[in-house]
């Protein structure tokens, strides 16, 4: 039985049909991504598991428990990082797990929790002066005092620098060793690829596709991508007119050309390059991404 089982959801502002017929399940001990732009429609749903947040119409369990009807008791049962987040600034690293852990009668689990999180040497500074990402790590051990088998993860790695998003990662790979839930909201495509089994691509509203990131991409791309820099204009038309060119997409000077037969197409961009007195710029050859599936599911990239 899923843990977690979404049907038909719905949720609309006045005219804005933010959440619009998502339907999904997520399994034991899986780590379950929801993947869009702001406003795709991934924060509401969210929110809505969490019992923040009424729906307008479909069906949610959450462990069992109707978030609509059921909040109270699943909030005891759930940990939750939201995606903004306001604490209480003259208080203490240590002191703010301290106190959100005596609201569930968990004494002992600071030093656990601030070592989990990588907060040791912070454990005496104010939350005020936390940067960015140490205050969104702390939001995550917040999320953990009550030991939840199911972790809502709203932008996690937001604010965070390489290495410690790279840091957070590792804590929710050793989430997923434990057994537990994870539901991860997030833009970046390689913590997408990197930390879920399955992910769900959402926009305006609605899932567009849903399967594990290796899978999404076979489904869509059995081609290799050819990326370089432009600089005379080249349109996609002249650019899929290449041999063994499957589609191909230009955004601003940067060109993405899938080939299923890159011998033969980097053959003819090169000459093409030379015949037009333009060298071919940055040119690099790399294997279809989850960016890729995005941009020719909607027309544009992640980030627009």
């Amino acid at each position: 039985m899923p843990v977690i089982e979404v049907q038909d959801l719905r949720k609309s502002y006045d005219d804005v049909k933010a959440v619009d017929g998502v339907s999904f399940s997520v399994a034991v001990g899986e780590v379950f991504g929801m993947l869009g732009p702001n406003g795709a429609g991934k924060t509401t749903t969210v929110e809505i598991l969490e019992g923040l947040r009424p729906r307008d119409a479909g069906s949610v369990g959450v462990l069992g428990l109707d978030p609509g009807r059921d909040a109270g008791d699943l909030k005891r049962k759930i940990g939750v990082q939201l995606q903004q987040v306001s604490l209480y600034p003259r208080l203490r690293v240590a002191e703010v797990i301290e106190l959100f852990a005596s609201f569930y009668g968990r004494a002992g689990v600071v030093d656990h929790l601030l070592a989990l999180l990588g907060l040791e040497e912070r454990r005496r500074a104010f939350v005020k002066d936390l940067s960015g990402g140490q205050q969104q790590r702390l939001s995550v051990a917040l999320a953990m005092v009550n030991d939840p088998p199911i972790i809502f993860l709203d932008e996690p790695t937001t604010g965070m620098d390489p290495q410690a998003r790279r840091s957070l990662w590792e804590t929710i790979e050793q989430f997923k060793a434990e057994g537990r839930t994870v539901l991860l909201t997030t833009h970046y495509m390689e913590e997408a690829e990197r930390l879920c089994d399955r992910v769900a691509v959402m926009d305006h509203g609605r899932i567009i596709a849903m399967d594990t990131p290796d899978d999404l991409v076979r489904a869509h791309f059995a081609e290799d991508a050819i990326e370089f820099s432009q600089r005379d204009g080249l349109t996609e038309s002249e650019v899929e007119s290449l041999p063994a060119v499957v589609n191909a997409s230009i955004q601003g000077d940067q060109v993405s050309m899938f080939s299923d037969d890159v011998p033969a197409s980097m053959a003819a961009l090169l000459q093409l390059g030379q015949e037009r007195g333009e060298p071919i710029q940055n040119l690099r050859l790399r294997r279809a991404t989850l960016e890729d599936v995005f941009l020719k599911l909607t027309g544009r990239t992640l980030r627009d």
